[in-house]
């Protein structure tokens, strides 16, 4: 028996790899994560895209919109029952399953949580992944930059607890990727002009979807950007080839 976890890009089913679609049309069961039971989520929009109204599409509810800060015992309590249907389903029937996640598998994602209960509940299932398409890269793709350059360090942060470590990694003069900062927008503004990179920020939301915006950062609100927004800083760059 297995579980992949395979990545469904940013949300547009155009970039759903050949490899992720196969184990979409071969599996026995696809699980895809929902804030709620009725309500349809970005991930399953692209599998639905590819498979339609087939049955084998079951969502599990996560809270996905909730702080990672303070108590946790809601998130953890949806963790442990979509495993405990994913393991169950398993141990009934075997076969392979699939659960899709926006962007990348192995970057932020809820499957890793989904994954170590499952393998604690069913030692002798075999876990595997499928790459996908990562907010980051879609976000270079629209405005068309390059996220790196020559030996320009890429660092990657999740910004949903605070601003300190955006701060941090601006020092370095590589490019800078906020993860989840939709609340904190203000404090990342805040952060990235004291940096002196404000003319560098890109940012992005609901990418792969007719509701995409990708622009400025100094051209964004703060008010009312959602939780799945990405921030790029690009460092300064001199001229081709010549890095800071």
């Amino acid at each position: 028996m297995r579980l992949i976890g395979i990545g469904v890009g940013p949300g547009d089913p155009e970039l759903l790899t050949l490899a992720a679609l196969r184990a979409l049309r071969e599996s026995d069961a696809v699980y895809v994560p929902v804030l709620a039971p009725d309500e349809q989520g970005r991930a399953e929009a692209v599998v639905r895209a590819h498979l339609g109204a087939d049955e084998r599409v079951r969502r599990l509810v996560f809270a996905l919109a909730d702080p990672v800060d303070g108590p946790q015992e809601r998130r953890r309590r949806h963790w442990d029952a979509a495993a405990e249907e994913v393991a169950g389903r398993l141990r009934e029937r075997g076969g392979t399953a699939v659960f899709a996640t926006l962007g990348d598998p192995a970057v932020y994602s809820t499957f890793s949580y989904l994954a170590s209960t499952v393998r604690e509940l069913v030692p002798e299932v075999e876990v595997t992944t499928v790459p996908g398409i990562t907010a980051m890269q879609a976000t270079a793709a629209e405005a068309g930059v390059a996220l790196t350059e020559g030996a320009e360090p890429l660092t990657v942060i999740p910004a949903m607890r605070d601003v300190a470590a955006l701060r941090e990694a601006l020092r370095a003069r590589g490019t800078v990727v906020a993860y989840k900062g939709g609340r904190r927008l203000g404090e990342l503004r805040s952060v990235i002009a004291e940096s002196g990179a404000s003319d560098r920020a890109i940012y992005a939301e609901h990418l792969g979807t007719p509701d995409a915006r990708v622009l400025p950062l100094s051209e964004v609100d703060d008010d009312g950007a959602p939780y799945l927004s990405t921030v790029v800083v690009l460092p300064p760059r001199r001229g081709r080839g010549e890095q800071w």
